[in-house]
């Protein structure tokens, strides 16, 4: 796997992330009945925070990003998207260790939605994420982070 890094976003970067989300969704999101290409990118753009969400970088190039946001439980991740052509390389495993390795995170509980049938909830799973709710479009997980949260 080539360098993988994480740099803070900018506002300059709603554009780029939300079509980034209409790809990396729209099979999930067309499997449901739920594709609209137009309301996938509005409903990023509507919650995108640049302060907490980050750029997926490989070897300075685009592939991705994640939110991380402080919740009065702990933190939501969401916004996690990996483009399709990183995918299945361990960009995802990479940060998502990355990111509960944090020491603000440890003892905190992070919680995540992802959709019903995605192949991204085996990675959640693969990281101790366990289902507190289901409906017909979202899987609701949550994981408390220990304090010697390790995945090595």
């Amino acid at each position: 796997m080539k360098q993988i890094s994480l740099r803070q976003s900018q506002n300059s970067d709603v554009e780029t992330i939300a079509n980034l989300r209409a790809v990396v969704l729209r099979n999930d999101l067309t499997r449901l009945g739920r594709f609209d290409e137009e309301k996938v990118r509005q409903r990023f753009r509507n919650s995108f925070d640049p302060v907490h969400t980050w750029i997926i970088e490989s070897d300075s190039s685009f592939v991705g990003c994640v939110a991380l946001k402080p919740t009065l439980e702990g933190y939501l991740l969401e916004h996690f998207y990996v483009h399709p052509n990183y995918q299945g390389k361990g960009v995802g495993s990479h940060v998502l260790k990355k990111l509960l390795e944090q020491n603000d995170v440890k003892g905190k509980r992070v919680t995540l939605n992802v959709l019903q049938g995605s192949s991204a909830k085996r990675l959640y799973e693969r990281f101790g994420f366990k289902v507190d709710s289901e409906d017909l479009i979202d899987v609701y997980m949550s994981l408390h982070v220990e304090e010697n949260f390790r995945t090595d």
